[in-house]
């Protein structure tokens, strides 16, 4: 049974559910929210795509990107809406050109010196990017009020990769060999991404969204003095600078690939939540990271396309680990185009039915 997205929905009068995990309460009821929710497994999505044109113009369509942060709420009962856009939201804002191309993902016009840095210009920064804050108010407008509102950003490390590598990497060659050679000039870029990101956040949330999460998608890649200096550092002064205006927000960071690193990130982030990917032991976890902060996660994508017995075996020890805590489930990475809709439905059930042994 679909969910009402309509203005006669009652009227919001508590927290939501969600919001109310990640400030650190408990619930009765596991939240549930899935990364790329919204998007290419579902078939309303593609219909809209077909008639939409490329992707950022559907990132810059407010009426568009409402439309499909809604969507999944209208099949799943989900706890949370996260709005459709994308990381790379900063670098067009910078004036970095910037487009996705169908089967080769997103291509941008790569960053290679100095100059290219100079060239970057925050000062047009907040109008190229007002579709955003307008799809969000659209979404507020249309939002079921028992459901989150979130926003997000790329954490300045995974952003800069994008810039300089001109696109996805195996490797982040030129990205490292730049930190690696040239800190210096490198550190430009991660703080002016330092800047722009807060600013970014912030506008979402005075646009109102209820909590923002921070993907560090690429932190796997850094070792790990790398990933205090370039990931840890610059993500942690982005929470304080949103903490000092919005103490009330809640701040997701998901440090994708961080291993024991996920551990630095409890203590010196400043997050109110972590965001496990799937190769975290959940012994670990449960006991180094749940304690210090609410722990979000972190079934593997590929099991949500499986469904059936494997899904429902791995989705129930994960909750047998983290359900009694604060904990908020979610993948471990972001759902796949290939996922049958069904299995977010049946994974709903099971997380939402959960009660623990009896």
């Amino acid at each position: 049974m679909g969910i009402s997205t309509s203005l006669s929905d009652l009227v919001r009068t508590s927290p939501p559910v969600l919001i109310d995990v990640l400030k650190g309460k408990t619930a009765a009821t596991t939240p549930l929210w899935l990364m790329r929710q919204a998007g290419r497994y579902l078939p309303e999505y593609r219909a809209l795509r077909e008639k939409s044109g490329g992707f950022m113009d559907m990132c810059l369509t407010p009426e568009i990107a409402a439309e499909i942060t809604l969507q999944p709420l209208r099949r799943f009962p989900l706890d949370a809406a996260i709005l459709f856009s994308d990381i790379l939201m900063v670098p067009y804002g910078l004036g970095q050109a910037v487009r996705f191309e169908e089967g080769r993902g997103p291509i941008l016009e790569a960053i290679e010196n100095v100059a290219d840095i100079d060239r970057l210009s925050p000062a047009g920064f907040q109008e190229r990017i007002a579709p955003v804050m307008t799809a969000i108010r659209q979404v507020r407008e249309k939002l079921p009020a028992h459901a989150a509102l979130l926003g997000f950003a790329g954490a300045p490390w995974t952003v800069a990769s994008y810039m300089l590598e001109g696109g996805t990497s195996r490797d982040f060659e030129k990205a490292k060999s730049w930190a690696y050679g040239d800190s210096a000039s490198f550190g430009r870029i991660i703080d002016l991404l330092v800047n722009v990101t807060g600013d970014y956040l912030m506008a979402q949330i005075d646009a109102g969204v209820d909590g923002v999460q921070i993907f560090d998608s690429w932190a796997g890649a850094l070792a790990a003095a790398q990933l205090t200096r370039w990931g840890l550092t610059p993500t942690a002064e982005i929470i304080r600078r949103i903490k000092a205006r919005h103490p009330q927000i809640p701040v997701i960071v998901f440090p994708r690939g961080a291993g024991v690193s996920y551990g630095a990130y409890a203590s010196d982030s400043g997050c109110d939540a972590l965001s496990l990917d799937q190769s975290l032991p959940l012994d670990w976890a449960a006991e180094t990271l749940q304690p210090r902060k609410v722990v979000q996660g972190n079934l593997d994508p590929l099991l949500l396309v499986q469904g059936g017995a494997a899904m429902r075996s791995e989705t129930e020890r994960i909750l047998a680990k983290f359900g009694k805590g604060r904990f908020v489930f979610n993948l471990g990475h972001g759902i796949l185009q290939i996922t049958p809709p069904d299995h977010v439905a049946e994974l709903c059930d099971i997380v939402h039915g959960w009660q623990g042994p009896s």
